[in-house]
């Protein structure tokens, strides 16, 4: 076909034959031409549509796959802030966690409600840190806050909320701290309740109150009572997060179980302190009880040992007027000895029981009280003192034509005499000791007692004694003495003084020595109207002395003798009652008959039943060491017409036959 169409593009000469063959054969050609780049055409067109919607759906699958890409790193960009966020917060809450622990243990430390309250001020202030911190103490019934505790920094710049502050609260304010509930105030600006107030007024703007309650059961189980706040605030607004919020009320449940705890604590020391008071009380009580029974148990012994001292020294003094003047001086002090004696183991005896009055009052003259004390304790402040090298000055500063006062001579004596004593113990190295008497017209005491009082001071140059030891030194058994001493000197003194109705004033200051001041009543009677007349002698009688001891009985028998008595003895209650009735029987009875109480076997109440029971017009004297006591309680035996102490005073004995 080529050769033909060749031939025949070369010669242009187409035969008849051929020239229908040749267009058909052309036409076909054309048309198989034309198909063939059609079909070229259209699958070209084809194939770029493919290739362009490939491209399309490549181009939205990379730009899905790059949109999820971008979806995905947001996503991990969210994640990685969320995660950092997450551990920001966990690495706060773990240092929040790490101070909680820190203060809990630092007040688990603590004993005291204030000592906690300020460590938790000054870590706050520290290590969270604020620029407030302090904690105030509630007032249920004022309805105020006070504060109690404050960090260094608030108490150096935070004038307005400085220790001792008093809030007034509104009871608007209060409902939400009463119910238990956290108040965060991010702008104190414009609140007007009061605590922000304060805030405010301390130049801080953000705040957190927490309450610190404690389980109360008195309303109601479980219920909760508000004993305070915890107060923290900073500088700039919106100080506190939620999470700072959250940790201060955490802490304040902390510190208020910390704070319940040291207050029970307290309370139970406070206990334990009262028990061992009353501890001490009571064997203090026991000791006085032991000594007064001791003392009762001797008294009847040393009062009979006594008696015969006391009746032969007035019976000397009183019969034999060619005494020289020093022996009479002698006997005098004798007498006065033995009259102190007795007192002694009569205020002895009755130590562990309330003061009874138990001798008359009397006029005494402190000017004697004094001297007699000064020579009855030289050896004291004297001759001791010399043998360990150092002196003691005594100086006498008696005032003249001094009243005298209304007193037990005896007892002021005695205690003079301890104040003398406790003088010297306060001069180790010497000094001067001065007895002083004076007639103030207004005292100087430290109660502010204005009135009149006739005064005996005792003065010493010692090492003195500071507030606390000044105030207890007239308690029982409180020394400073050690083992040396017994704490009873100035506690026997103060009962002297309250007995006569006067007072003891103290002044005394380290290193400057020690007063001590007794003041007397200045008395209302003229002295002479006091003054004892002697008693006249009675008639001559018939008397029964009926006793266990024959020291006793001798030197009654003696004294009564010489009074022109004719007396008859008997060593018991049996052998009196039955002296008695015999004689009763021989028409020869007794007028008098003296009987002991504390007899063996048949004591003096059986001795004189029996007597009233024989003859109800014997006179019956009882003489006994517990006469004054029985006598003051109303306790006088049954058939005792009158009842006298031991040792016998003549006079007494005189007074009670007449």
């Amino acid at each position: 076909m080529r050769r033909d169409f060749k031939a025949l593009s070369e010669g242009g000469r187409y035969t008849e034959a051929v020239a229908p063959a040749g267009s058909i054969l052309v036409g076909v050609l054309v048309i198989l031409v034309t198909g063939i780049v059609g079909l070229a055409v259209s699958g070209r067109r084809r194939a770029k549509a493919a290739v362009r919607e490939a491209d399309a759906r490549a181009d939205g699958r990379l730009a899905e796959a790059a949109q999820r890409l971008s979806e995905h790193e947001r996503r991990l960009e969210e994640l990685a802030q969320e995660r950092k966020g997450t551990e920001t917060r966990l690495r706060e809450q773990l240092m929040r966690f790490a101070l909680l622990d820190r203060i809990t243990r630092a007040i688990g430390e603590r004993q005291d409600t204030e000592s906690i309250f300020q460590t938790v001020a000054a870590t706050l202030e520290a290590e969270m840190p604020v620029d407030l911190a302090c904690i105030c103490a509630y007032d249920a019934v004022t309805r105020e806050l006070i504060v109690t505790s404050a960090g260094p920094r608030s108490a150096a710049t935070a004038a307005p909320l400085r220790h001792g502050t008093r809030i007034l609260m509104e009871a608007s304010e209060l409902a939400g701290y009463l119910r238990g509930q956290l108040i965060h105030e991010p702008d104190v600006s414009s609140v007007q309740a009061a605590l922000p107030a304060r805030v405010r007024a301390a130049n801080l703007l953000s705040m957190v109150a927490a309450p610190l309650q404690l389980e109360s059961g008195a309303r109601a189980p479980g219920a909760r009572a508000l004993f305070g706040l915890l107060v923290v605030a900073r500088a700039r607004a919106g100080g506190f997060t939620s999470s700072d919020c959250e940790f201060l009320r955490q802490l304040s449940q902390h510190v208020a179980l910390a704070a319940h705890q040291a207050q029970l604590l307290e309370a139970l020391q406070l206990a334990y302190d009262d028990l061992r008071r009353t501890q001490q009380s009571v064997m203090q009580q026991e000791r006085l009880r032991a000594l007064g029974e001791m003392a009762s148990g001797a008294a009847h012994n040393i009062n009979n040992a006594i008696s015969p001292v006391m009746l032969y020294t007035e019976s000397l003094l009183e019969t034999e007027p060619a005494l020289s003047p020093r022996a009479r001086e002698y006997l005098e002090t004798i007498r006065r000895s033995i009259a102190d004696v007795a007192l002694t183991v009569a205020r002895m005896r009755e130590f562990h029981r309330p003061r009874e009055t138990q001798q008359s009052l009397a006029p005494v003259s402190l000017n004697e009280v004094a001297r007699e004390a000064a020579d009855l304790t030289k050896v004291r402040w004297s001759d001791i003192p010399q043998q360990r090298g150092f002196v003691v000055r005594m100086r006498m500063e008696l005032e003249d034509d001094l009243p005298k006062v209304l007193a037990v001579a005896s007892e002021v004596r005695e205690a003079a005499i301890n104040l003398i004593f406790n003088a010297v113990e306060a001069m180790p190295s010497g000094g001067t000791l001065t007895l002083r008497t004076r007639h103030s017209l207004g005292t100087e005491g430290s109660d502010g007692d204005e009135s009149p009082s006739i005064a005996l001071e005792v003065v010493d140059s010692g090492v003195g004694m500071d507030e606390d030891t000044r105030r207890r030194c007239v308690e029982p058994f409180f020394t400073t003495k050690g083992e040396r001493g017994s704490g009873l000197g100035l506690a026997t003194v103060y009962g002297v003084v309250e007995h006569v109705g006067a007072r003891i004033d103290i002044e005394s200051a380290p290193g400057l020595g020690t007063t001590v001041r007794l003041a007397f009543p200045v008395p209302v009677m003229v002295d002479r109207t006091m003054t004892l007349e002697p008693v006249a002698r009675p008639t001559q009688l018939r008397i029964l002395i009926v006793d266990d001891d024959p020291t006793l009985i001798k030197s009654l028998r003696d004294a009564l003798e010489s009074d022109g008595h004719s007396v008859a003895t008997a060593g018991g209650g049996r052998e009196g009652i039955e002296m008695f009735r015999a004689a009763l029987d021989g028409q020869q009875p007794f007028a008098v008959v003296v009987t002991d109480l504390g007899m063996p076997y048949v004591d003096g109440r059986q001795v004189a039943a029996a007597v009233k029971e024989a003859s109800g017009s014997t006179r019956v004297v009882m003489l006994t060491g517990w006469g004054q006591r029985l006598a003051n309680r109303g306790e006088v035996p049954a058939h005792v017409d009158r009842l006298l102490s031991k040792p016998p005073r003549l006079r007494d004995l005189r007074e009670a036959l007449s």
